[in-house]
């Protein structure tokens, strides 16, 4: 069992969020985190950077947590709708349009190794989540026998790719709904996985 870690100072508190805000906004921005650079940023000094946040990595895990923590929720909601192929696709969908929506997904969930412990028991979640999921599309008939779990993230990382490939090559105009693209392909994909 963990040991529970006191509670910020309120100043501390701040820092952290501030912390946090400031590497959300690179992130988003698609620029790389170093820690000197988001304590620049932040206005704070390297050495209270470091304190919350001994990597950057350990940084970047803390911006992705939301996210994951709200594909974890969704998932276990997921597994409590009775229609086994409507809970599989409404997972998917959620999944993809975190992919394409949020920059600091793709980059945690692809990481060979967690900085915090609290990252793995997330992804570990997750990947128990869709593996439930197909299990129970497998055994009511609605999606192909050859469909395994090991297929998930690799389909999933795949339509996320497409669409960054899509808008990187597509005009100024079409590239602004990268969700509408995303969604046009995972259905695509989801009308050749249905048995």
């Amino acid at each position: 069992m963990p040991i529970p870690t006191p509670p910020l100072r309120k100043d501390a508190a701040r820092n952290w969020e501030h912390i946090v805000a400031v590497a959300r906004g690179l992130v988003d921005r698609g620029e790389p985190l170093h820690l000197n650079d988001v304590a620049r940023r932040a206005g704070l000094g390297v050495g209270t950077v470091y304190r919350h946040f001994a990597t950057p990595e350990a940084l970047l895990e803390t911006v992705a947590a939301p996210c994951l923590e709200a594909l974890v929720a969704h998932g276990e909601q997921a597994k409590e709708d009775a229609d086994a192929w409507a809970a599989l696709e409404g997972f998917l969908y959620r999944t993809v349009e975190a992919q394409v929506t949020d920059a600091s997904l793709a980059p945690v969930t692809a990481a060979a190794r967690d900085a915090l412990p609290r990252t793995t028991e997330l992804k570990a979640a997750l990947f128990e989540s869709g593996t439930a999921l197909l299990r129970r599309a497998h055994e009511a008939g609605v999606l192909r026998r050859d469909v395994t779990a090991a297929d998930l993230v690799p389909l999933m990382c795949g339509v996320a790719h497409a669409v960054d490939v899509h808008h990187a090559t597509a005009p100024a105009s079409a590239r602004s709904n990268r969700l509408g693209t995303a969604h046009r392909y995972l259905a695509a994909l989801l009308g050749g996985l249905h048995a």
